[in-house]
């Protein structure tokens, strides 16, 4: 039985794998979940992993069962751990959209069925799939392509960093003071694979010459009352026009959404012929169905 909390809890050839069986057409994976329920959990609010799971659930022959996080009510209603066992007994599979991270640890710690983070405070693997898959099919293979992350640091930002590690791809974070990775966090990337990882402090720095350029929200889910602070603090992080002028020639621009254009993007970058963000959107559906079938033991 295998869980998936993290980017790497796969190692280099099996993410590859995985990404292999992304590029294969629905039918051709068969129906390794025939007969089987999934929970879906979601404490936060979802559009693109609640439509792509479910779709992936069903294409793959099982039935997807969307509980809403005040349902279960972790630790109030119920500890993490029953609702762990008790779902065990109904589903092949348990995934979790949470808040904190330690939740979906303990839910893989109880569980007896595959457990898969859909997003938590620390990574978000299920996006990081659709990250790279959509970079691969732009740029191909990304050894020793070069990506650009601007903005903050955060659980999108650390799990793409794993993948491009493990797919060794050189990747450079250009964070505001104090919004960045420390540096044991840029070690232990390193450490990964074959990429490289530096940090910056300003986005032009980080931008020059490379083949993707990566954002998200200055502000995620969880940190709306730091809203002001951040906008102040990430002035200069907006990927423009004029930045996205640095990178090598017909880069492209990459957001896992939702979007706040005249934020953290222009408006006539994010909806510009650079932009991948809708192929991202769409591969969330590719990525997760291979995922899915990965755990229940399909290979490329």
């Amino acid at each position: 039985m295998r869980h998936f909390l993290d980017i790497t809890d796969l190692s280099a050839d099996e993410l590859r794998n995985v990404l292999a069986l992304a590029g294969r057409p629905a039918g051709s994976l068969g129906r390794p979940l025939d007969g089987l329920g999934v929970a879906l959990v979601f404490e936060k609010p979802s559009n693109r992993t609640r439509q792509s799971m479910e779709m992936a659930v069903v294409q793959l022959g099982g039935h997807p069962v969307y509980t809403r996080g005040d349902e279960v009510q972790f630790d109030t209603r119920e500890p993490v751990e029953d609702v762990a066992r008790t779902m065990s007994g109904y589903h092949g599979m348990l995934c979790a959209r949470v808040f904190r991270h330690v939740t979906v640890e303990r839910l893989a710690a109880a569980a007896t069925v595959p457990v898969v983070n859909m997003l938590s405070d620390r990574s978000h693997p299920m996006q990081a799939l659709a990250d790279v898959l959509t970079m691969r099919q732009v740029l191909g293979p990304l050894l020793d392509r070069s990506v650009a992350w601007v903005g903050d640091y955060n659980n999108v930002a650390r799990s793409l960093g794993e993948a491009c590690m493990l797919l060794g791809a050189h990747l450079r974070y250009a964070c505001p003071i104090g919004y960045g990775p420390v540096d044991a966090e840029l070690e232990r990337l390193s450490l990964l694979g074959q990429g490289r990882v530096e940090a910056f402090t300003r986005a032009d720095d980080a931008v020059k010459g490379v083949d993707a350029v990566h954002t998200d929200t200055w502000t995620s889910m969880g940190q709306e009352a730091e809203k002001e602070t951040r906008h102040r603090a990430f002035e200069g992080f907006s990927v423009t026009s004029e930045l996205m002028s640095l990178a090598a020639p017909g880069a492209g621009f990459y957001h896992c959404m939702p979007a706040y254009r005249g934020l953290e993007v222009a408006a006539d970058v994010m909806d510009g012929p650079a932009s991948k963000a809708i192929a991202q959107g769409h591969n969330r559906l590719h990525a997760s169905r291979a995922l899915l079938a990965f755990l229940m033991g399909v290979r490329s």
